[in-house]
């Protein structure tokens, strides 16, 4: 893309500083581009960035997308900020697959579906910005109603709640009456 340095530029600092993925038609807008170029130059910056020696790719989130660092790269930020991974405890990874194939779900909703309570789990899934309050449900008491953030979509490289993957509820009943049967056993 010949004479487009500028719009590079713009757009690689656009996406690195944005807080929330962009869309190509404010992307379009802030640049003074058509769509159709923005998407030129995002494949064109992707192409760049898809060489191993570099640290950074383009995300696709909700529509919209962000600059971020690969995810290999991320034991080198893990030191910078000597911060060790922290990953979700059982409980809390449970919560958040209810809530990413239920949504919008409740807590006692949740709490059903586990036959556990959810406090806690649910406490950490919102205070990391993986899932979040989106309303309240009509009834008795207005529960509150929880969903998945974009962080959430992030976190686990999705463009959308769309390619979460498939249940295979049959493999699921089998794996459970295996476990159910080597309990029975002992």
């Amino acid at each position: 893309m010949l004479f487009r340095e500028t719009e590079i530029a713009g757009l690689e600092a656009l996406l690195l500083v944005a807080n929330e993925p962009l869309t190509l038609e404010h992307l379009a807008g802030i640049l003074e581009l058509d769509p159709a170029e923005v998407v030129e130059i995002l494949s064109e910056i992707q192409a760049r960035y898809d060489n191993p020696a570099c640290g950074f790719m383009i995300f696709e989130v909700n529509g919209g997308f962000k600059l971020g660092t690969k995810p290999e790269m991320s034991h080198y930020i893990e030191t910078l900020y000597h911060q060790p991974t922290q990953g979700l405890s059982g409980a809390a990874l449970e919560v958040l697959a209810i809530i990413a194939y239920k949504q919008p779900v409740t807590k006692g909703e949740i709490d059903f579906l586990r036959g556990v309570q959810s406090d806690r789990a649910l406490a950490t899934l919102v205070e990391k910005g993986l899932t979040q309050e989106i309303g309240r449900k009509e009834g008795p008491g207005r529960p509150i109603i929880y969903g998945t953030t974009e962080q959430f979509l992030l976190h686990f490289g999705l463009r959308s709640l769309k390619n979460l993957p498939e249940l295979d509820f049959e493999r699921i009943r089998e794996a459970a009456k295996k476990e159910l049967d080597e309990e029975n056993e002992t």
